[in-house]
């Protein structure tokens, strides 16, 4: 289940509805699809996408979208610290950015300079598209990082991180997911 946040304002939703309208207002797509199938270390990109085909085929065509992978972070992952600082960089796409987690978690942040800083928690079942050109940074967590994620793609190129170097992303480094 999702949760969004609004550190400088205190804010959390949890409901699925307010979640959605809160993002749709601000042209980031979200919703939850059903995620029934659970997979071990050992399925393969196919295995994933293979499962999820009925619901990826209908949203693929109708967004233009090319291509589909995964990717599977955990705490084997190779030069995950590295890996991680990547990702925790502002940066904007030229494509969309989209994501269905079929397992885990990650923190989607949103800096949209027209209100404040907010981020969005992402669990299994959440599928979200970043628009292409938002300024955004993700955190798949400091310590046991866990996301397995579909990516989709109209061309992977669009997927290159350009960073603001606005540094924003630094004055969130503390903040941690506390539910209410």
């Amino acid at each position: 289940m999702a949760l969004l946040s609004i550190p400088d304002q205190g804010v959390q939703i949890t409901g699925y509805s307010e979640i959605k309208d809160f993002l749709n207002q601000r042209g980031i797509f979200f919703d939850q699809w059903s995620c029934e199938i659970e997979f071990n270390d050992q399925a393969t990109t196919e295995d994933i996408l293979n499962a999820y085909e009925k619901d990826l085929q209908p949203f693929m065509n109708n967004g233009g979208y090319e291509t589909a992978d995964v990717i599977s972070i955990n705490s084997l992952t190779d030069n995950y610290s590295a890996l991680r600082a990547k990702f925790l960089a502002e940066h904007i796409h030229t494509e969309d950015e989209i994501r269905f987690f079929v397992d885990g978690s990650g923190l989607f942040w949103f800096n949209l300079e027209t209100e404040s800083v907010f981020n969005l928690l992402c669990e299994r079942g959440d599928l979200i598209s970043v628009p292409a050109g938002s300024k955004h940074w993700f955190d798949a967590g400091e310590k046991n990082p866990f996301v397995k994620a579909i990516r989709i793609f109209i061309d992977m190129s669009g997927w290159v991180p350009h960073y603001t170097e606005s540094k924003i992303e630094l004055n969130y480094l503390d903040f941690k997911v506390t539910p209410k």
